[in-house]
């Protein structure tokens, strides 16, 4: 494939930018569930987010697909794809949670349920910047490391995409 790489200078920008992303979202998500709007009506995002996670679970699995078959540009556009459902899932999920109140698990399956939970979250902490390195060391065409991050990204990354569809289909009988 011919393509140009990125400068010295652009591949040094982009690590800091995901270090700093690395850091700011967890911290801007958790600052901004401390904030509630009135007076907005965001309570049909629920389903809308799972929805999208969802979509970013097939549209990996499709991506995995395609490098396998050594589809190259069909791979790179559908992670650009996961990517930008991912932003519109954490635009969704800041939005719902910034002008509703959480809603309390009521089944039977509570330590399952807070369980997939707790690990749905703290592994969609640490995977922005699993995933944005391995992103990096594709865009500069290092493609060795590029696989040697993804083998901690692709099931780190669908892990939470899939239980993002588990977690609200669990929690959902409980919406108010």
């Amino acid at each position: 494939m011919n393509r140009t790489l990125p400068s010295q200078e652009k591949v040094r920008s982009f690590r800091k930018l995901i270090i700093a992303l690395s850091v700011v979202i967890p911290l801007a998500v958790a600052l901004l569930f401390g904030i509630k709007i009135d007076g907005l009506d965001f309570s049909f995002l629920p389903p809308v987010y799972a929805t999208i996670n969802g979509i970013t679970a097939f549209v990996l699995i499709f991506a995995l697909v395609a490098i396998k078959m050594k589809k190259i540009s069909l791979h790179q556009r559908l992670i650009q794809f996961a990517l930008v459902l991912s932003l519109l899932f954490l635009v969704a999920y800041v939005l719902y949670h910034m002008t509703s109140d959480s809603t309390p698990y009521g089944g039977d399956l509570k330590y399952l349920y807070y369980f997939i939970l707790i690990s749905h979250i703290l592994l969609s902490v640490v995977v922005i910047p699993i995933v944005l390195f391995a992103y990096l060391h594709a865009w500069k065409g290092d493609y060795d490391k590029h696989k040697k991050w993804v083998r901690f990204a692709f099931p780190i990354w669908l892990y939470v995409a899939i239980t993002g569809v588990v977690v609200y289909l669990m929690i959902s009988p409980f919406y108010g």
